[in-house]
């Protein structure tokens, strides 16, 4: 029942990790090549260097998606829905999340995650995991409280914009509206090292051991610009010999009120308390 409860934790956490996306907060755009002209790929480059600084700008969004991964060996799909603020450079937000058909509630603060369980355990209703904990745990926790708390929707298009690794695909409809896609695909190397604002090299060098032990090499993004030069969707796929992930999310109502708080202490449990690896999600 614990191993349960913290996997629905976890794909909780990895879910709103991959929808805040990752990125270089230095990205720029890739340098002279992102001011247009030229070739194709600096003509792309200009336009999500835009994207980047308005999605940034808008400091909170409603987003919804939907993720497929493998977790302990078995498939896991979680699908969500949720509004986000970033606007104090880290991510705050709530969401429903429904993970292999168990629906919850989670809240996301600067330094935890708080996860509602389907029954109450010592008796309390919320379990909280504390992003330090989740690090100290191992290169995947530290990985996670990266993410979850630097990171937003603009980074994923940072991201390709540091890699110099993309190109237009054409024009989509997005839910009714007209946007640009943009794809580019890079190594896994180039993620863990392009992605993570405060990783250590130590922590680097685990994750870049642990998705070659998964078979895994690269990573594909797709990203949709829409009206305002503001991302409407993103895409992202990496597929290994052992696992795999798929991370599709949809952005709307920018500049969105969001409200959340931690739940009552009476009713939180620490999920150190569950036992060891709890805090650290595996």
């Amino acid at each position: 029942m614990r191993k349960t409860r913290m996997a629905a934790v976890a794909a909780g956490a990895a879910l709103i990790a991959g929808l805040t996306a990752c990125g270089s907060e230095k990205a720029d755009g890739g340098g002279d090549d992102a001011k247009g002209g030229g070739s194709p790929v600096q003509g792309a480059l200009a336009a999500l260097k835009k994207a980047s600084t308005a999605t940034d700008k808008q400091n909170s969004a409603v987003a919804d998606g939907v993720q497929t991964m493998t977790l302990e060996g078995k498939p896991v799909t979680s699908k969500m829905k949720g509004s986000f603020d970033w606007s104090s450079g880290g991510m705050q937000g709530q969401a429903d999340i429904t993970t292999n058909g168990t629906p919850t509630e989670a809240r996301y603060l600067s330094d935890a995650m708080y996860s509602k369980m389907a029954q109450p355990v010592q008796g309390k209703q919320w379990l909280k995991v504390d992003y330090e904990a989740m690090a100290k745990k191992n290169a995947t926790g530290a990985l996670l409280k990266d993410q979850l708390q630097n990171n937003n929707p603009a980074r994923s298009v940072q991201l390709l914009l540091a890699s110099g690794k993309v190109k237009s695909a054409g024009t989509e409809t997005v839910r009714g509206q007209k946007a640009t896609r943009y794809t580019g695909t890079l190594t896994l190397s180039e993620l863990v090292r392009m992605q993570s604002k405060d990783l250590k090299e130590s922590e680097k060098q685990a994750l870049e051991q642990q998705f070659k032990q998964n078979g895994m090499e690269s990573e594909k993004i797709d990203l949709w610009i829409g009206e305002g030069d503001l991302l409407v969707k993103k895409c992202e796929v990496a597929k290994g010999t052992k696992s795999s992930t798929e991370n599709t999310v949809y952005y709307s109502d920018y500049g969105t009120k969001v409200d959340v708080s931690p739940p009552p202490a009476s009713q939180t449990l620490d999920s150190t308390e569950l036992g060891s690896g709890a805090g650290g999600l595996g």
